[in-house]
């Protein structure tokens, strides 16, 4: 039986990660292989899970990682015995394919893990879910306009922003200790799999443009995320009939255009009203009264029900790869207009919503109430046959069994 080893720092299905590897490695199972998934027992614990775990580390390891990562930006540099303890497990179990999501997070050395993967003479892929693999420091670099991870990071303009280095900045050393443990890999034994065309574009202009490349988006639960009944969600929230513009995230930042849906809200009209899901306390005392601030929801039929009763769904981000949530609205039957950023256009047609120019607050209104215009009658069937064609989870992660087939065919 072949065998396939996922890594990435959490298990847990609440993070989309955590979720896509979890339920890649049922698919993997259905298809007749053994899955095994590492991740980090500092960050999750002994939670359950289909595949066989592999936990690395424990909370210490995480803390001082935390540590190294606050005081001299050297994040991803420290766990080593929680690394070389892993590549003892991977020996042990010998998996034909090694499938790396993320291995940022606190949990793992990449140099111990590369030159160990390097040799190993075992098939890898690797999914890329941000930026963090080929910059000196940062996850994205959209927001600040900074190219400097194409020729070599210095004087990091986002030094402070996560992972956070209160003091030093390693950005150009950072830059080159990547750049040489990623590189080292042969290149008939990586595959980079960028989750949208847009993050494979940047990603050959980086130092990692030699290798082959295959995009393949996310998939999501289109059964979940479908047109849904809306009158409990608008009793609930005291929406009445007025016309809901929705945002959702799991973080709210300036970056993902929370001060834009604040500007936003003193330019609606009386039956308007912005709906924000994912705000925190404190951030719900900054909102206006014609903002409905929710907390983070792990109910994703509530969430399929607020989708539901949008009229469209305003994804403001500065910086995205492959955004989840304009994918699960589009399958909620509601369009979604977004800024011209990265990977959030990618899932929007003609037929899907609207795209506008970065910081063009009343291009998004504008749109929105084209939308409202139309009717969402005429957008419904549109949106939700267009998820039903590109977004279906299963067809995704059967994508990634085509990959694995493929590679250990050629090996």
């Amino acid at each position: 039986m072949k065998k396939l080893l996922q890594i990435n720092p959490v298990l847990r299905v609440s993070t989309s990660t955590g979720r896509i590897m979890q339920e890649i490695g049922e698919l993997a199972m259905h298809h007749g292989w053994e899955s095994y998934i590492a991740y980090s027992k500092g960050r999750d614990g002994l939670r359950e899970c289909q595949s066989h775990r592999v936990p690395v580390g424990c909370k210490c390891d995480t803390l001082w990682h935390g540590v190294e990562t606050r005081l001299f930006d050297r994040h991803g540099l420290a766990s080593s015995a929680a690394t070389r303890a892993l590549t003892h497990q991977i020996n042990e179990i010998r998996p034909d394919i090694i499938h790396i999501h993320n291995i940022h997070g606190y949990f793992l050395n990449y140099k111990i893990l590369f030159d160990y993967l390097s040799r190993c003479g075992i098939p890898v892929i690797w999914t890329i879910h941000d930026c963090w693999l080929y910059t000196g420091h940062c996850y994205y670099y959209s927001y600040v306009g900074c190219n400097k991870w194409q020729t070599g990071c210095e004087h990091c303009p986002q030094k402070k922003e996560f992972p956070s280095s209160l003091f030093f900045d390693r950005s150009r050393k950072n830059y080159e200790d990547k750049k040489r443990a990623f590189t080292s890999m042969p290149k008939d034994k990586l595959i980079i799999v960028p989750v949208s065309k847009w993050i494979r574009g940047e990603m050959q202009k980086s130092f990692l443009n030699g290798y082959e490349y295959r995009v393949i988006h996310n998939g999501i639960n289109t059964d979940v995320f479908n047109m849904r009944d809306t009158q409990n969600v608008r009793t609930k929230y005291k929406l009445g009939n007025k016309h809901v513009l929705l945002g959702v995230a799991s973080i709210w930042s300036k970056e993902k255009g929370l001060d834009d849906f604040i500007k936003m809200a003193h330019a609606l009209e009386e039956d308007e009203v912005i709906v924000l899901v994912g705000i925190k306390p404190e951030e719900m005392k900054k909102l206006p009264g014609n903002i409905v601030g929710i907390a983070r929801t792990e109910n994703i039929n509530e969430l399929a029900e607020l989708y539901s009763a949008a009229d469209a769904f305003i994804n403001p981000t500065w910086q995205d790869n492959y955004p989840t949530v304009n994918m699960e609205s589009i399958s909620c039957g509601t369009p979604v207009v977004t800024y011209r950023t990265g990977g959030s256009i990618e899932a929007v047609t003609e037929s899907t919503g609207y795209i506008v120019t970065q910081g063009d607050i009343k291009g998004l209104l504008d749109a929105a109430r084209t939308i409202r215009k139309a009717g969402k009658l005429h957008y419904q069937q549109l949106c939700r046959k267009y998820a039903l064609e590109h977004f279906n989870k299963e067809d995704r992660y059967t994508d990634y069994i085509r990959l694995y087939d493929e590679l250990t065919e050629r090996h």
